[in-house]
């Protein structure tokens, strides 16, 4: 095999043609798609070599950046223990080892608040390992941890475990009580099991040729997988399916949902050979999911309501349903949580996370109160029923994560523990007053004013000359709130700023942000992020030749379609896990999760509408002769969610269609969508792409 330059394409492949809608297009790198082609697996071994060589001189930076996350990292640290019956669950971290060590210990008598880690790290006394990730990985390059699923009575733990990075786990299960591992064995499972309330029975998921999750299985502990029993198979392609366990452990809970319906079916959790009944029927367009709540079912929905609204059921014969939260537009209520006396309903407004609580029997309710201008709040763990104090999860861009119990009648609010962040190379204690955040607006195409979230060293100047990353995503509805980076310590402190462009299509201000980003709206999505580019020139916040940007998997289609449609806006361009193929991804339905994302993206196959429409900015066929900024991609052999050879392709077109052009791509050969797994490994990836991305600033 020989390559044109280093790392570029084998030029012998004869290319493929397809036609739809009148239209013959050339995929002349289609064959990249044969995974267990040695040329393929050549092809991305040359582009590694190119990649590592193009980067050599960035590797003393990269070891710094690795150093200094590990730095401020108390690498030997235990969780906030979480009650559950008898027992406090953790999870602790020990220096030099890449996973988690899964913990209980026994409630003392008397005790009511959670037993809080010390400064050293140390095991509590007392404690019982469940399960050692890192004993688990041993002699594996990857590793993934997919159910962690503790039985009602304490006295079994299923738990599965992936070495591949496809996402297709084992299921086994362990006696808590002796410590053995039971006979039961599990293949090719997907995450997602519920127990009976006995804990004899385990239900669990499985996918089909498309990695949808589209059954739910009934397993009896002690008996053969073989004599397992299918509860529910969905045999629309448009569905997936999950199932879980009600807080109040009364009921299983067969969730149904595709990208704009859904359906809940539910079982007794008391008995668990009975027939699943459905909550309400799938009605096209409504969407819905339910809480068990004493003698009702909670039904957050959107029938007649975009931002959703809260109402209710009897859970004896369920029925119509009965109003609690009217829909209140620009007020979106994402999830509700039952308690035996309170109701929290997680929302968010303005562009903010917020919860409400709701005390049973009162028509009162009332939203918690939190101080800093941007933030993201959310619940925890909570796996108690019987409970007034509730465990939320805080955290904003220059706050790290925080937990804290909230008592729901007192209304106080205690922090447990701060996630500690170590002195870095200065030596000095992290300070979060040594940074400020703020929010921003850009006005979009349209008119639209579009946020952005900044988080900066104090003292950086607006004047153009700073450095600046910007971050999207813009898709599925999902909400790129703030959150606390420890690697980004090395990125402020170097002088950068890091902004995140809430653009449409993700959730932020709504469903209607969201509406307006997909289907024949999605240009919106990246022509609201070069919009924000442009913003934070023209406000002083950086300069294009500053400006670097970034975005994964959806976004990492934001990144290829931005580089097309404004090359010269960016000094460089990080596109890790990319959907940067998503024609022919969509226009194929062997594909894994294709036909569940027509209703997302539009359905090429058979709607010349969406054809043209996706055809006009997928980044792949949209390549051109432009001076393009310098490019790293970054992809993983097994991941199933967005395949390898999109990057792979992509790259490989840039490179013969703008051959100026700097375009690195770097495949992990053991991992999965997320990345290679283990701490220290996910360290050194972030710190190889934050080198590159120095060096695009002038900063290495």
């Amino acid at each position: 095999m020989t390559t044109e330059t280093p790392g570029a394409p084998v030029a012998k492949r004869i290319p493929t043609e397809r036609t739809h809608h009148g239209h013959t297009v050339v995929d002349e790198y289609a064959w990249l798609a044969a995974k267990d082609d040695p040329e393929t697996i050549a092809h991305l071994t040359a582009e590694n070599a190119h990649t590592e060589s193009a980067t050599a001189h960035l590797a003393g930076l990269r070891d710094t950046l690795f150093a200094e996350t590990k730095q401020r990292t108390k690498e030997t640290d235990l969780s906030v223990p979480v009650r559950k019956g008898g027992h406090w669950y953790y999870s602790r971290t020990v220096e030099g080892q890449q996973y988690a060590i899964h913990c209980r210990r026994a409630v003392a008598e008397g005790e009511t608040g959670p037993p809080l880690p010390g400064e050293d790290g140390a095991p509590l006394p007392g404690e019982e390992i469940l399960l050692d990730g890192n004993a688990l990985a041993e002699g594996h390059d990857f590793f993934s941890l997919g159910a962690f699923d503790v039985s009602p009575d304490g006295r079994l733990l299923a738990y599965s475990t992936d070495f591949a990075g496809d996402e297709r786990f084992t299921l086994r299960i362990k006696d808590l009580t002796s410590g053995e591992l039971l006979a039961d064995e599990i293949p090719d499972t997907f995450y997602g099991t519920a127990w009976s309330a006995d804990g004899s029975t385990l239900f669990y998921l499985t996918v089909d040729h498309a990695w949808r999750p589209h059954k739910v299985w009934r397993h009896a502990v002690g008996s053969p997988a073989g004599e397992d029993v299918v509860v529910h198979e969905e045999s629309d392609e448009r569905f997936w399916v999950g199932v879980e366990l009600t807080r109040s452990e009364k009921f299983i809970l067969i969730d149904i949902n595709s990208k704009v319906t859904s359906e809940v079916r539910v079982i007794p959790a008391g008995n668990p050979t009975g027939e699943p009944a459905i909550i309400a029927p799938r009605r096209q367009g409504v969407e819905y999911s339910v809480e068990h709540h004493g003698h009702r079912f909670l039904i957050l929905h959107n029938d007649q309501a975009e931002d959703f609204a809260l109402s209710y059921t009897s859970a004896d014969a369920p029925g119509n349903w009965v109003p609690i939260i009217e829909h209140s537009p620009g007020t979106r209520l994402e999830a509700v949580d039952a308690f035996a006396n309170h109701l929290v309903v997680s929302l968010r407004t303005e562009g903010l996370t917020g919860l409400r609580v709701l005390a049973v029997g009162s028509t009162d309710s009332y939203d918690i109160d939190f101080p800093e201008p941007l933030y993201n709040v959310g619940l925890d763990s909570n796996p108690e029923y019987q409970t007034d104090t509730v465990r939320l999860h805080y955290a904003s861009l220059v706050t790290p994560d925080s937990v804290y119990d909230y008592h729901l009648v007192t209304r106080e609010l205690t922090l447990l523990r701060r996630r500690p962040v170590l002195p870095g190379p200065d030596g000095r204690p992290f300070d979060p007053a040594d940074y400020e955040q703020q929010r921003d607006w850009a006005i979009a195409d349209d008119g639209t004013r579009v946020p952005i979230s900044l988080v900066y060293r104090t003292g950086t100047p607006r004047d153009g000359s700073a450095p600046c990353v910007v971050y999207g995503y813009g898709s599925y509805e999902a909400s790129m709130d703030p959150w606390f980076s420890t690697p980004r310590l090395s990125l402020l402190d170097r002088g950068v700023v890091f902004a995140v462009a809430h653009i449409r299509g993700g959730g932020e201000l709504g469903r209607r942000w969201y509406e307006q980003g997909k289907l024949l709206a999605k240009k919106n999505t990246f022509t609201d992020f070069v919009a924000v580019a442009r913003h934070l020139v023209k406000s002083g916040w950086t300069s294009s030749d500053r400006l670097v940007a970034r975005g994964a998997s959806a976004g990492g289609l934001l990144m290829g379609a931005v580089a097309n449609l404004a090359p010269d806006a960016f000094a460089g361009i990080v596109a890790q896990v990319p959907f940067v193929d998503a024609l022919n991804s969509i226009l194929d339905p062997s594909l894994p999760l294709t036909v569940t994302e027509w209703e997302e993206w539009g359905n090429p196959l058979d709607d010349p509408e969406a054809y043209e429409y996706i055809r006009s900015y997928t980044p792949y066929e949209n390549v051109v002769a432009a001076a393009y900024p310098p490019i790293l991609a970054v992809t993983s052999l097994n991941d199933t969610r967005v395949l390898y050879h999109e990057p792979a392709k992509w790259i490989a077109r840039l490179r013969a269609v703008a051959p100026d052009g700097d375009y690195l791509l770097k495949t992990e050969m053991e991992a999965g969508h997320g990345g290679p797994s283990g701490r220290y490994n996910a360290w050194k990836e972030e710190a190889f792409v934050a080198a590159w991305i120095l060096d695009r600033l002038r900063l290495a």
